[in-house]
């Protein structure tokens, strides 16, 4: 189970008030078990959403309850019953642009206008910020995606904002067993592209999960927050502690990839705000969780 004890006692003390609420985690992927789970031992009353039966029934022996539902059918969701608090982290697969529509905007659409929740917790991605200069974006910088997925992202995020509800701007998540940089190192597939200078940003799933669970807590307001770990790190950096730690040779370089979602941005991600309500990460860098790496 993750441990959340580094969110601040008034925060734990705030969230346990909501023990007993009903809460839909509407995505039980990578990111959504781990948030099921918590909340499951927090006191809350979950169920979990995925589109397959057969991944349904894949998760049955999981301590909540697991139940395969398309967020695309109003009336299969009506049909689940109500509840206090819905969480969409449901993931689009690496789809296109209608997979995003379907999936982001018409999912939101339906769990909104169908389920009323008191709370509503949307996972946005820090790929909605298009800067490509290295600034420092916060919560009131632009974000103006020039990607087709990006704008359903943002159409998103502001039907979420129009109902009250809060959005949650991920970096890239990694953990222990899915880290796509070191599963690329280490299977000797991955490249620095270009100089290797451009910004990485990313978020431990731990204090990705935490970071959801602080949201909840009935004294934070509203609104937009970046979820990353505050230390924004260059790819050859990444590329270079992992050559240290597992003493091999650095990748060679290449040619920037650009059609990757975050490929062609450069900037830095505060996670100020999340941290001024007293949320801080386990993991402040990709270093912490590299030195656990065996």
């Amino acid at each position: 189970m993750i441990d959340v004890a580094h969110i601040n006692n008034e925060l734990a003390c705030e969230t346990s008030l909501r023990l007993g609420k009903r809460v839909l985690v509407a995505g039980c992927g990578y990111l959504g078990r781990a948030v099921a789970r918590q909340l499951q031992s927090l006191g809350w009353q979950v169920t979990a959403l995925t589109r397959s039966p057969a991944s349904a029934q894949a998760l049955q022996g999981e301590p909540f309850r697991v139940l395969a539902c398309n967020i695309g059918d109003r009336s299969a969701l009506a049909a689940l019953g109500s509840f206090d608090t819905v969480i969409h982290c449901a993931s689009s697969g690496r789809g296109d642009a209608d997979v995003y529509r379907q999936v982001y905007l018409e999912g939101t659409q339906n769990l909104i206008a169908t389920l009323h929740p008191e709370r509503f917790l949307f996972t946005s991605s820090t790929s909605v910020y298009a800067q490509t200069d290295g600034a420092v974006v916060t919560e009131e910088s632009p974000a103006q995606p020039s990607r087709e997925t990006g704008q359903i992202l943002r159409a998103t995020e502001e039907l979420v904002l129009a109902a009250g509800g809060t959005v949650a701007r991920l970096a890239g998540i990694y953990g222990a067993d899915r880290w796509a940089l070191l599963q690329k190192f280490l299977a000797g597939e991955a490249v620095i592209e270009g100089t290797g200078f451009r910004w990485l940003n990313q978020i431990h799933r731990a204090d990705a999960v935490s970071a959801l669970v602080c949201l909840l807590a009935p004294s934070i307001p509203a609104g937009i927050y970046n979820v990353s770990d505050g230390t924004p790190v260059t790819q050859r950096e990444v590329y270079a502690a992992f050559a240290e730690h597992f003493h091999r040779s650095l990748p060679p370089t290449g040619v920037p990839n650009v059609n990757r979602k975050r490929g062609w941005t450069h900037k830095q991600v505060s996670n100020s705000k999340l941290r001024a309500f007293g949320w801080t990460p386990l993991y402040p860098s990709f270093r912490e969780a590299l030195s656990t790496v065996r």
